[in-house]
């Protein structure tokens, strides 16, 4: 009988935080073992999720673009997209990006399994080679979860007889029919009809909270609806959604309560994005005695699960579904696990969570860093408030691109910059400004005599700073 494979540690999953955790744990000189049981090899965000999705929303930009262009003094011929030569410009991108990870994966730093993992007990797993060949028991020391997340598919009366898309029949599609019903509110929902419209479809939206992206400031999701709007997309928030069915006409047609009446919608398609859940089902959790908590794993802030030797990271327990906290937190079990393994008098690293960021790539584009009003006004933290429009700033007037703010928040005591929002042009690259601030635990003071170059999108951020300053200075006097 074969020796029983063992391990220091073992990540389930190869997506961008289990590549993190292994890679790590390799360089602290750990035999690892990552377990990916895929069809493709390169995880959510490179295959289906953030790459694709944005190399899919550029195609739309420029059309959009191109289409704008006689209020610029410009006579384009728009012609129709071509469907089908986006979607393999998107393959080859994509197929470099997976390529490369999967260089990475297989470059011998660490054992790669191509299976699925379940647990047998807190450090034993089965796994289920995808070549079909016998399943075999593996062991680790330490583990780390990283499975990611699934579509969650609601159970509306008549969805799954009518059928749907969801963001992964988007991106690999050559060809889309003309109108479509965008079932959600959140980042992949609002990236999707702009694309959807950016390409000349015509896009309702269904939206059961009573703002899009719930969590951030509703003066965000006003904004984003009044663009939308503008742009021809019909919003419909605060709905409560009923059923769905097929038309005599070929159509899906939508049934659901918008403002205390009965009303429908009907596309040739509808496209589901009303969230993912985390890919929980298979790992038979319970057998090693892991915890969930609002169907995530439950974690502390050192990333370890309800069993201390077992870490996770990403999607599968994140508090915020993006690639660079996934990665952060990739890291940050494997050098805990590392420190548990070799009896190490420093402290478990624990994840900062003041930094949260979060981007969305429709247009006007969304972004945040830092608390929220609602979350310093939960906390009782004193904060001053300032913003300013990008419909008084002049480079974007000039751009033609006047849609939305910037608002920061800082420490009414300390001047410290807390959090800021930014709704507009550009907005998931102007919001590293802010991040680098609040990095260094910047004051509005201390950043509002950095020199911003003129006429600039950046420049903006110094109108809110400015603001802040003097109020501080008008509670000091």
């Amino acid at each position: 009988m074969p020796d029983l494979p063992s391990f220091d540690f073992a990540v389930i999953g190869g997506g961008s935080g289990g590549y993190a955790a292994a890679r790590t744990a390799a360089s602290l000189g750990l035999s690892t073992a990552v377990i990916d049981g895929a069809d493709e090899l390169g995880g959510l965000c490179i295959l289906r999720g953030c790459m694709p999705s944005k190399t899919l929303i550029e195609s739309a930009n420029r059309n959009r673009i191109a289409t704008d262009a006689a209020a610029f003094g410009l006579d384009v011929q728009v012609a129709p997209p071509r469907i089908a030569t986006i979607r393999e410009r998107k393959r080859r991108l994509i197929a470099d990006f997976a390529s490369y990870r999967q260089q990475q994966l297989e470059d011998g730093r660490f054992v790669l399994y191509r299976g699925h993992a379940e647990f047998l007990d807190p450090h034993h797993l089965n796994i289920v080679p995808r070549d079909g060949s016998d399943s075999f028991t593996l062991h680790a020391r330490t583990f780390c979860v990283a499975t990611g997340s699934t579509e969650f598919v609601p159970p509306i009366p008549g969805l799954a007889d009518t059928g749907f898309w969801t963001s992964d029949t988007i991106l690999d599609t050559d060809t889309l029919p003309q109108s479509f019903v965008v079932l959600g509110g959140g980042a992949i929902a609002l990236e999707m009809a702009h694309y959807l419209e950016g390409i000349g479809r015509q896009v309702s939206i269904v939206q059961r909270s009573r703002q899009f992206l719930t969590g951030m400031d509703p003066s965000v999701s006003q904004v984003i609806e009044t663009a939308s709007q503008q742009r021809g997309i019909h919003a419909y928030l605060g709905t409560q959604i009923h059923r769905v069915e097929n038309t005599a006409e070929g159509k899906k047609r939508i049934h659901f309560d918008h403002q205390h009446s009965a009303t429908h919608v009907e596309g040739d398609e509808i496209l589901l994005a009303m969230g993912r859940r985390p890919a929980t089902d298979s790992l038979n959790a319970h057998r090693a005695h892991l915890g969930l908590a609002a169907g995530k794993l439950h974690i502390s802030p050192t990333q370890q699960t309800t069993q201390p030797h077992i870490f996770a990271a990403g999607d599968v327990c994140s508090p915020l579904d993006v690639v660079h906290l996934a990665i952060q937190q990739g890291e940050i079990a494997a050098r805990n696990a590392h420190r548990l393994l070799t009896g190490s008098s420093q402290p478990l690293e624990e994840m900062d969570y003041r930094l949260r960021l979060f981007g969305v790539f429709c247009h006007p584009q969304v972004a945040g860093v830092g608390a929220t009003r609602a979350q310093l006004d939960h906390a009782g933290t004193p904060y001053l408030s300032a913003s300013y429009p990008f419909d008084d700033h002049g480079k974007s007037m000039v751009m033609g691109e006047t849609h939305g703010f910037v608002e920061m928040l800082a420490h009414r005591d300390s001047g410290e910059i807390l959090g800021a929002t930014c709704v507009g042009p550009e907005a998931t690259e102007l919001i590293h400004e802010v991040v680098i601030a609040m990095h260094h635990h910047t004051t509005v003071e201390d950043f509002a005599l950095i020199p911003h170059y003129h006429p600039t999108l950046s420049e903006i951020w110094t109108y809110p700073a400015e603001d802040l300053a003097d109020q501080r200075a008008a509670i000091q006097a």
